[in-house]
C-alpha cells in the first residue's frame, strides 16, 4: 500500500527511472565479463604457442583493446544511469512534495488538527529527502548490487567449482547480519523521527516569539530546551549508527577471510593435481586473479546492498509519515450537483451541536437555534473558552456540525460549492495573518483582478487607507513576512480590507479589532452601517463598546447561547452582560447602569462624529 500510493508521485518520470536500471544492468554485466577476458588473456600470455610464435605484443594489444574497450563502455553506461537516477528521484521528489502540499491544502481544519505544523514541514523536508535518496539508489544500486551478486557467482563457478562455494558460504552469513541490523534500528528510526518533530517545533516557536522570548529574557531557557530536544535525537541516531557499524567490520573481516581461503584452497588445489600428475587441475594465475576480482565484486556488492537497507530503513518510515499526510482526506468537500450561488446573507442554526472530535466526551457547542436575518449587525460577546469562534467557523464550513444543520442564504452550508461559500461568507480570524509581499499583493487575495479603486474603496472603509497613504511607496509598501513592519491595528485594518475586497454576503469578525483604538473602531462600524448595509455582520468583540450598537447581541457561556437581545434588553435581564459592561465601566453596582448607559451612548454619538483622516490616524498609532 505504501509503495503503491508514492509510486502515483513517479509520473512523467516514469521513463527515466526504467532506463537507469537499464543501464546499470549493462554496466553489471560487462564488468563480470571483463574478469573473464582477464583469465583469456592471461592464459594467452602464457600459451607456449604464443612464446613459440612470438605474438606476444599481438595479444596484449588485441586483448588489451577489448578490456579498454569494455572499460569505456561500462563508464558510459555509469555515468547514463547516474544520470537518469537522479533526474528519476530529484522528479520524484519534486512531486512528492507537490502532492502532499496539494493535499494539505485541501485539507479541513479537522484534518489540520491531527497534524502538528512542525510535523508537516518536516515530513515535506527531511521525510521526502530521505525517500529521494532511497529512491536513488533502489533503481541503481539496489538493482547493481542483486545482478552483480548473481552474475559474479555464476561467472566464478565457470572458472572454478570447488573455490566459488566459499563465496555461498560467507553471502548467508553477511545477510544474516544485515537482517540484525534491520531488525534491530527500523524501531529505532520510528521513534527519532517523532523527536524530529518536536525539535522542529522548539525552534518554531522559538522563531516564532522570539520577541516575547528576549522581553521575558528567556534565552537561557530556550536554549536549554533545543539542546535538551537536539540530545534525545542525537542518542537515538548514536544509538542506530552504533548497530549499522558493526556491518562495516563485518563486511571487511568477510573479506579478507575469502582472499585467504581462496589462496589457501587454490594451493591446496595446486598442489594435489602436481602430486597427482594432473596439471588440469591446478589453479593458474589467471583464475586465481579472476576469483579475486570476482570476490571483491560479490563482497562489495553485499556491502553496497547494506548501505540500500540501511536508506530503506531509514525511508520506511519516512514513508509511512509521508503516505499518512496523502492518504489523509478532506472530511468536508463540495457535493455533486453543489449549489454556486449564494442568494443573500441570512443564517439559520438549526438545533446544532458540534464536537472538536469523535472521540471528545463534551460538545464544545450544544443546543444552538438561532436565526440571523440578512443585512443584520450581530455581535457575540462571551468569556474566554465559550466557543464564540467555534460558532462562527461553522458557517463558512470551516467545520461541520456534529449535530443539526446550519444554513446560509436558505441553503444548508453542506449543500454549496466550498469556493462559493467562502467567497461570499468573508471571515476575519482572531489570528491576522499577512503574507510577504507588497500591500495590493496581499488585498488581492481577496480578489485577484481588483483595480487600485477598487482596493482603496475596501481600505478606506476598513479605515487603513490613511496610514497606507503615510508610507513612502504606499500600495507598494512590502509587507515582511508575518506582517512584523505594521502594527498589530494596521495589521487587523489590512485583514478587515482584504475579506471587503471578496464583495460578501455574510462578513465575520472574530476579534478583529482588538489592536484597534476605539475611534477608529467606532468608524469601521460606522463606514459599514452606511456603506454595505445588506451584507450580514457578525463582530466576535471583548469590548463591548464593539457591539452595543448591533441589532442583537449574543451572550456565549459555556458553548451555549445565554441570551439573545440589544444592548439596553440585556443589561436590564442578563447577568453575564451586566457584568462585562460594569467591568469594563468601572461600575460596582446595577444602581449606576442608567448612568453608565447614558454616558456611553454620549461618547458613542461622538466617536462616530466624521474625523479628519490625520486624526484617525494618530489615534490608530497611539494606541497600535
Amino acid at each position: 500500500m505504501i509503495v503503491k500510493t508514492l509510486a502515483k508521485s513517479i509520473r512523467e518520470y516514469k521513463k527515466s527511472s526504467i532506463l537507469s536500471p537499464i543501464f546499470v544492468s549493462c554496466e553489471v554485466i560487462l564488468e563480470c565479463l571483463m574478469p573473464l577476458v582477464i583469465v583469456w588473456f592471461l592464459d594467452a600470455l602464457e600459451s607456449e604457442q604464443t612464446i613459440a610464435e612470438g605474438r606476444l605484443m599481438e595479444v596484449i594489444l588485441v586483448y588489451g583493446g577489448i578490456l579498454i574497450g569494455m572499460a569505456i563502455l561500462s563508464l558510459l553506461f555509469g555515468m547514463l544511469s547516474g544520470r537518469f537516477a537522479a533526474r528519476a528521484s530529484a522528479g520524484f521528489a519534486k512531486n512528492l512534495r507537490k502532492d502532499m502540499y496539494y493535499a494539505i491544502q485541501d485539507y479541513s481544519f479537522a484534518n489540520i488538527d491531527r497534524f502538528s505544523t512542525s510535523s508537516l514541514v518536516t515530513r515535506q523536508t527531511t521525510d521526502v529527502t530521505n525517500v529521494q535518496m532511497a529512491y536513488m539508489m533502489i533503481i541503481r544500486v539496489a538493482i547493481r548490487c542483486p545482478l552483480m551478486l548473481i552474475f559474479s557467482l555464476v561467472m566464478s563457478f565457470t572458472v572454478n567449482v570447488t573455490i566459488s562455494w566459499i563465496f555461498l558460504a560467507l553471502v548467508p552469513v553477511l545477510a544474516g547480519v544485515l537482517v540484525i541490523i534491520i531488525f534491530k534500528t527500523h524501531p529505532i528510526f520510528e521513534r527519532v523521527f517523532h523527536k524530529y518533530d518536536n525539535m522542529n517545533r522548539s525552534v518554531r516557536e522559538d522563531i516564532k516569539g522570539i520577541r516575547v522570548v528576549k522581553s521575558f529574557v528567556r534565552e537561557d531557557f530556550e536554549k536549554k530546551k533545543f539542546e535538551a530536544s537536539s540530545e534525545d535525537v542525537r542518542k537515538d541516531f548514536t544509538l542506530a549508527e552504533r548497530i549499522m557499524a558493526i556491518n562495516g567490520p563485518v563486511m571487511q573481516f568477510c573479506i579478507w577471510l575469502s582472499f585467504l581461503l581462496i589462496f589457501l584452497l587454490a594451493g591446496i588445489l595446486t598442489s594435489n593435481a602436481m602430486e597427482a600428475g594432473n596439471a588440469s587441475g591446478a589453479v593458474t594465475g589467471g583464475d586465481l586473479t579472476a576469483l579475486i576480482m570476482y570476490a571483491s565484486q560479490i563482497l562489495s556488492a553485499v556491502m553496497q546492498l547494506s548501505m540500500v537497507l540501511v536508506m530503506i530503513i531509514i525511508a520506511r518510515t519516512s514513508a509511512e509519515r509521508i503516505v499518512a499526510v496523502l492518504k489523509e482526506k478532506s472530511n468536508i468537500v463540495s457535493p455533486e450537483n453543489a449549489v454556486t450561488e449564494v442568494a443573500d446573507g441570512d443564517i439559520v442554526f438549526d438545533n446544532v451541536s458540534f464536537k472538536y472530535s469523535e472521540k471528545a466526551e463534551k460538545f464544545a457547542l450544544s443546543d444552538v437555534n438561532l436565526h440571523i436575518k440578512s443585512g443584520q449587525t450581530i455581535g457575540v460577546l462571551g468569556g474566554t473558552g465559550s466557543s464564540k469562534s467555534t460558532l462562527v467557523n461553522l458557517i463558512p464550513r470551516l467545520y461541520d456540525a456534529t449535530e443539526g444543520a446550519v444554513y446560509v442564504g436558505g441553503v444548508n452550508v453542506k449543500d454549496y460549492d466550498l469556493e462559493t461559500l467562502r467567497n461570499k461568507v468573508a471571515m476575519v480570524l482572531q489570528k491576522n495573518v499577512l503574507f510577504s509581499g507588497t500591500i495590493k499583493d496581499n488585498l488581492r487575495w481577496g480578489k485577484e483582478d481588483a483595480t487600485d479603486d477598487e482596493i482603496r474603496r475596501v481600505c478606506r472603509l476598513a479605515c487603513a487607507d490613511d496610514f497606507i497613504q503615510s508610507f513612502p511607496d504606499k500600495y507598494d509598501t512590502y509587507i515582511e513576512q508575518g506582517g512584523t513592519n505594521v502594527s498589530g491595528g494596521q495589521k487587523q485594518r489590512l485583514c478587515i480590507a482584504r475579506a471587503l475586497l471578496k464583495d460578501p454576503k455574510v462578513l465575520i469578525l472574530d476579534d478583529s479589532t482588538s489592536a484597534v483604538d476605539t475611534k477608529t473602531d467606532a468608524m469601521i462600524r460606522r463606514s459599514f452601517r452606511e456603506e454595505i448595509p445588506n451584507v450580514t455582520k457578525i463582530i466576535i468583540a471583548q469590548r463591548v463598546s464593539s457591539v452595543q450598537e448591533a441589532d442583537q447581541i449574543i451572550v456565549m457561556d459555556g458553548g451555549r447561547i445565554d441570551a439573545i437581545g440589544t444592548h439596553e434588553e440585556l443589561l436590564e435581564s442578563n447577568e453575564i452582560y451586566k457584568e462585562v459592561f460594569y467591568s469594563q465601566n468601572k461600575i460596582g453596582n446595577p444602581a449606576a447602569a442608567a448612568a453608565a448607559l447614558a454616558e456611553a451612548e454620549s461618547k458613542q454619538t461622538a466617536d462616530a462624529a466624521p474625523v479628519s483622516g490625520e486624526a484617525a490616524t494618530e489615534g490608530g498609532a497611539a494606541n497600535e
